[in-house]
């Protein structure tokens, strides 16, 4: 399935993994990539050298195109920005802050450089500073969420802008791609779905958690505090639902002290109390054990057989 994007970035497949923190790591980008996708690490907050060391271990499992994804608000962003161009990274995926101070020197690097977006007018923004694709992510995802579906948000962006556009949020299988497709997105990025792989790395009770989970199975936190995040209903969860009724400075300060670290309880320990598991809307489609090669190539052969059969729907 040949677009844009696969062209773009010298990729088999239009599909991107999601940079999920602490659990896209080299392993599971690597096994992305050399199943024809573009796999993702996701430096999250962590520290640069840790960061470093995660690249080279992906440059030793694959000789594909792999992406590093950097939050802007970190602290060690300036660092991270000049580590992707010592380290020969070929594209950079950005989320949470605005690259545009590290443009100019990722672009003389020969960076392709494809932030994360949730409105048609950072979107705009992001295309005039010089991006080469956006991303854009629907509420449908898990982790930070902004306030428009992906079935809303994708027509308008794609409309908006000239550059490639990658759908996120809510994909997990073929018809996800195929109707990405149809609306004129050169390809798509899936998170949730990449946690049933046996290349990540998380906790086993994460996993069974996205097995059984259903439609309603995610809820929205962190409205209160302008933060959303989509997770998995969980103990934690409907703890902080119950603080965030009544926001107060003091329930603030609660909540930020029972949040701290609750996403590497949840990726490392399965702390079902303590951890904030992370899930799109689609976790009710992953239902076991597969693999990064197994996904994809799934995924491809039932987008391209939904294309060719549509004229049929008008027929």
């Amino acid at each position: 399935m040949k677009t844009k994007i696969t062209q773009m970035l010298g990729i088999q497949h239009p599909v991107f993994q999601g940079a999920m923190a602490w659990i896209a790591d080299a392993g599971l980008a690597a096994a992305v990539s050399n199943a024809g996708g573009l796999g993702i690490i996701a430096a999250g907050a962590a520290p640069t050298e840790i960061v470093r060391d995660e690249i080279r271990k992906a440059k030793g499992l694959t000789d594909k195109p792999f992406a590093v994804n950097i939050m802007l608000l970190n602290p060690n962003a300036d660092e991270l920005a000049q580590l992707v161009i010592d380290e020969g990274v070929q594209v950079v995926t950005t989320g949470a802050g605005s690259p545009a101070k590290y443009m100019e020197q990722w672009k003389q690097a020969g960076i392709k450089v494809i932030p994360v977006i949730a409105s048609t007018a950072y979107a705009k923004r992001m295309e005039r500073m010089g991006a080469d694709a956006v991303i854009a992510e629907g509420m449908e995802s898990g982790g930070h969420i902004g306030d428009t579906t992906t079935m809303a948000l994708l027509p308008q962006v794609i409309d908006t802008v000239s550059i490639p556009v990658i759908a996120a949020g809510g994909i997990a299988d073929g018809r996800g791609l195929a109707a990405a497709r149809l609306f004129g997105a050169e390809g798509v990025q899936c998170g949730t779905v990449f946690l049933s792989a046996k290349e990540c790395n998380i906790a086993e009770q994460y996993k069974q958690m996205i097995y059984k989970a259903k439609d309603i199975s995610t809820v929205v936190t962190g409205r209160a505090s302008g933060h959303p995040v989509r997770s998995l209903k969980s103990p934690l969860s409907r703890e902080l639902l119950k603080l965030e009724g009544h926001i107060e400075t003091r329930t603030l300060e609660e909540i930020e002290r029972i949040t701290a670290g609750s996403l590497r309880k949840a990726v490392q320990d399965g702390n079902l109390q303590e951890g904030t598991f992370m899930s799109g809307q689609i976790a009710g489609l992953v239902k076991g054990d597969s693999d990064c090669s197994t996904i994809i190539e799934i995924m491809v052969q039932e987008a391209e057989a939904f294309l060719r059969n549509a004229p049929s729907l008008i027929g």
